[in-house]
């Protein structure tokens, strides 16, 4: 596990990352629930992730789970009716349309009823299990340089990513990614904005854990060049030259 907690580490110290890159384990049956971790009660998933953020080790299930939508992704509750039919979405103000709402809930990616047992969520720098998915969030432009990286793990694809603007963190940076094994990054949504300490400028990616150790690889690589150039805003100082350089030579009396 070392290895794994160096690896988060060295990522959060290359990227200036303001908290802790999280792992989630999808958690089938009691036998395979760690011992000696706190099980949340009236927590969102959203909030479970920004605890695990922030440092902390622990269990999400279907009795604890508070956020409707995201047990129904999971698997540990039905959807109810008033989120269903679009008509929840309406009176929060999110759509105009129930059958708008009620299209962005059947697009939604879920698992079957009663499959999950439990999800657990830490911080990977005190990682001690391998997780099923990583978990990112951050301020965007940190953001981007792990999309960059693993388009460089997967051969120059371009990245294709879901979302409905709901949510983000449960399905889109979550799910998603174990579901169909593949990088997805998510807008944010009304519900993680609303619920967590999530700021303006951030949001929020997932990825399959079996990319992990090449993304990092290539966020080393990034590092060596890219990533201090373009923080440097090198093109941005030139051209401010140029402008100043043009500035004097259409008024040399500027500086009298």
């Amino acid at each position: 596990m070392k290895n794994i907690q160096d690896k988060a580490k060295k990522v959060k110290e290359i990227l200036g990352l303001a908290s802790s890159i999280v792992g989630v384990k999808f958690i089938a049956s009691d036998t395979d629930l760690p011992e000696g971790v706190e099980k949340l009660t009236g927590h969102r998933y959203c909030q479970a992730l920004m605890k695990a953020r922030h440092g902390a080790h622990i269990l999400l299930d279907a009795t604890g789970i508070a956020c409707p939508a995201a047990a129904a992704a999971f698997g540990f509750k039905p959807l109810p009716d008033g989120l269903k039919t679009g008509k929840g979405l309406v009176g929060f103000g999110i759509v105009q349309e129930e059958s708008v709402g009620k299209a962005m809930f059947e697009g939604m990616t879920t698992l079957p009823q009663g499959k999950l047992k439990a999800l657990y969520l830490f911080p990977l720098e005190t990682a001690t299990i391998e997780p099923d998915i990583v978990v990112v969030e951050d301020e965007t432009e940190k953001l981007m340089w792990i999309a960059l990286a693993n388009l460089n793990v997967k051969g120059g694809q371009r990245l294709e990513s879901t979302t409905a603007i709901l949510q983000a963190t449960c399905v889109d940076a979550t799910l998603i990614p174990f579901v169909k094994q593949k990088f997805n990054m998510s807008m944010g949504c009304y519900g993680c904005r609303d619920a967590t300490d999530i700021g303006p400028n951030e949001t929020v990616l997932g990825f399959p854990f079996k990319d992990f150790y090449a993304i990092v690889q290539n966020i080393e690589f990034l590092n060596l060049k890219a990533i201090p150039n373009s923080r440097g805003k090198n093109a941005l100082a030139m051209l401010k030259r140029k402008e100043a350089e043009k500035i004097e030579k259409e008024d040399p009396f500027q500086n009298q």
